[in-house]
């Protein structure tokens, strides 16, 4: 009598546990779809990583970046309008759940404590595009206590 409870139990367990195990990595999968348009967009990105940081970098160059000049430069050069600040690209495209990211969306953050300060490109696998004042253009882990705490919202502006 009591084996057959154990081993009811122990099925049941990893009945459920295969379950939740499935529907995660099944809404991941979705939510993570590369398209053509943003698999250009992140390997373009990638061939600037290493470019300095400089605040301010100016529209169009190339030779240093800030979060917002880095993104604006490589949407542009992606066939995609976006305005100089990140504030004003958070306005920007369609609202998207943090859990609903796909590669090419813009992510947004306070590092500041008082308003969107920060913006980087979703580079799929929990990984983002964008700039670090000390280490200029990178790819980083988002889901690190650091990002976590400052994320605020993101927005989807490639078709």
């Amino acid at each position: 009598m009591y084996t057959f409870k154990f081993v009811k139990r122990a099925l049941v367990t990893a009945l459920c546990a295969t379950l939740t195990i499935t529907s995660f990595s099944a809404g991941a999968s979705k939510a993570e779809a590369a398209t053509p348009q943003s698999e250009a967009l992140i390997k373009s990105g990638k061939e600037y990583l290493g470019v300095p940081y400089r605040l301010g970098a100016p529209s169009g160059s190339t030779y240093a970046f800030d979060c917002s000049s880095f993104t604006q430069y490589l949407f542009k050069k992606n066939g995609v309008a976006l305005p100089r600040t990140s504030s004003a690209q958070s306005t920007k495209g369609m609202k998207v759940a943090k859990g609903n990211l796909s590669m090419g969306d813009l992510v947004f953050f306070k590092t500041n404590g008082r308003s969107i300060s920060h913006v980087g490109v979703y580079a799929g696998q929990n990984k983002m595009l964008h700039t670090s004042s000390s280490k200029g253009v990178v790819l980083s882990d988002m889901n690190t206590n650091y990002w976590n705490n400052r994320y605020v919202t993101a927005r989807r502006v490639l078709n």
